[in-house]
């Protein structure tokens, strides 16, 4: 490695080592208080997302109960169904469907957690968590992660047989 490319890495870690402070820096400037602050405006934000979304999935697949989620899981929305079954021999099965999303209570890890469960008839589709540090907090990606994910439930249900 010739002195050149040693100039390069050592001004690479001396940036690197100075934006690390930098972030020190930043995270003693929150408080307790202000991330919990920004917590629960970023929890009204996607929650009410989140509801708005649910709602028109539910309004375009009939049949779909809508319920807001206030719990000491965390805040949000659900959506439940239950489908009646006629099986061979005259017997009557049960098929369960439900999709919920919720955004989970400010924790000690100082994080917004948005987490997804859903189910098409009885069987486990979907179980995800999607984080950010309220450090580096982007809630419009959050959106576009709730968006998503709301849609490709909502093709998986449209394909059941």
């Amino acid at each position: 490695m010739d002195f050149e490319q040693r100039l390069r890495k050592a001004i690479e870690r001396g940036e690197h080592s100075r934006s690390a402070r930098g972030q020190e820096e930043l995270k003693k400037a929150l408080t307790e208080e202000e991330l919990r602050n920004l917590h629960s405006r970023a929890r009204l934000e996607l929650s009410d997302h989140v509801e708005k979304c649910l709602r028109q999935m539910a309004d375009n697949f009939p049949g779909f109960q809508y319920a807001t989620v206030v719990s000491e899981d965390g805040w949000g929305a659900k959506i439940t169904r239950d489908d009646v079954q006629l099986q061979s021999g005259g017997r009557v099965g049960n098929r369960y469907s439900r999709f919920e999303m919720l955004i989970r209570p400010f924790s000690s890890a100082h994080i917004v957690e948005l987490t997804v469960k859903g189910t098409i008839y009885n069987r486990e589709v979907v179980n995800r968590s999607h984080y950010q540090h309220l450090e580096r907090l982007d809630t419009d990606s959050f959106s576009e992660m709730v968006d998503l994910w709301v849609l490709e439930y909502a093709e998986q249900f449209a394909a059941r047989d």
